[in-house]
């Protein structure tokens, strides 16, 4: 029996997330969205490519969350995107509103998923999910850290005109303006990018990693980022259906590890089979500690607006 994954919201990241999850054929996809025929034009849009690409799976739109049930994965991109001069914070009434309905339907209708959250504010929206939703703490992970990591990534290859495959980064903390791009962990072929670019240049780069969802929102003008996002998220989802155990920065509740709890936040989690199977704990220099209370306080304060 092929995998079963549900998207929520069939808007540019949802429906992006469908096509790389059908170009991966990581398994039958359901892409739920209320407004009526929007996830089914899209889903049978899907489903026509797949003669050409070659992927044979079962493509289905929908408005009703019964035809969800039994999901091995729920990803949830549903709720309003940033528009220019919005913060992540000024999205927190009204999405979590969405998300809060949302997280009751999944359970209710797969109450065995792993549920990964997309919307914003991402770690914020992750929060309440654990908390209305009961399940443990392992199967309900934000997606932030991989998306971050990449777009760093992406500019020390510009920076260094080297391949994206050659470099690792690092990008923990919460999802927004103060997140925590650690450069002595970020590397080129196992080399510090501390050997290879001065301390002006990475600050350049870190600070346009942290800027980098504001930067397209500016450009585009309407919308937000959705190709990188929802590649993220894919290679979360794939992580856990193949069981990879990869190492990669997620938004995960935390029990008193980095020295927080009662936060969802960005860290380095093992992802398998089970949902986050291991929380990694890294050494960190007390100016790094410092930046991660610091991007923990913001959260804090966005957590505030919550009604629970």
């Amino acid at each position: 029996m092929r995998n079963k994954i549900t998207i929520v919201g069939a808007g540019f990241v949802g429906a992006t997330a469908a096509h790389w999850c059908a170009a991966k054929e990581l398994g039958d996809v359901v892409l739920f969205d209320i407004v009526d025929g929007m996830p089914q034009g899209k889903a049978l849009d899907l489903l026509q490519a797949g003669p050409v690409e070659g992927y044979d799976l079962h493509i289905l739109g929908t408005n009703d969350y019964k035809d969800t049930a039994n999901s091995d994965i729920v990803v949830v991109t549903a709720g309003l995107p940033r528009k220019p001069g919005m913060t992540r914070e000024d999205l927190v009434n009204v999405n979590a509103k969405i998300i809060r309905g949302v997280i009751e339907n999944v359970v209710a209708h797969s109450p065995k998923a792993i549920v990964i959250l997309v919307t914003n504010p991402l770690d914020t929206m992750t929060y309440l999910a654990k908390k209305v939703s009961g399940l443990p703490r392992e199967r309900i992970i934000g997606q932030a850290g991989i998306l971050d990591s990449a777009r760093m990534r992406a500019f020390i290859s510009m920076e260094l005109d080297v391949s994206v495959e050659n470099i690792h980064a690092f990008v923990l903390g919460g999802h927004g303006d103060e997140m925590v791009p650690l450069a002595r962990y970020s590397t080129v072929a196992g080399i510090p990018i501390t050997e290879l670019l001065s301390p002006e240049r990475i600050e350049a780069i870190m600070d346009r990693t942290r800027k980098g969802g504001g930067e397209i929102v500016s450009l585009l003008k309407q919308g937000s980022a959705f190709f990188a996002p929802s590649a993220a998220t894919m290679q979360m989802v794939e992580a856990i259906l193949k069981d990879r155990k990869m190492i990669l920065p997620c938004s995960v509740y935390l029990e008193g590890e980095y020295g927080l709890d009662d936060i969802c936040f960005g860290v380095p989690v093992k992802l398998g089979r089970q949902g986050v199977e291991q929380i990694i704990q890294i050494e960190l220099t007390d100016d790094e500690q410092a930046a991660m209370n610091k991007s923990a306080a913001l959260i804090r304060s966005s957590m505030a607006a919550l009604e629970l």
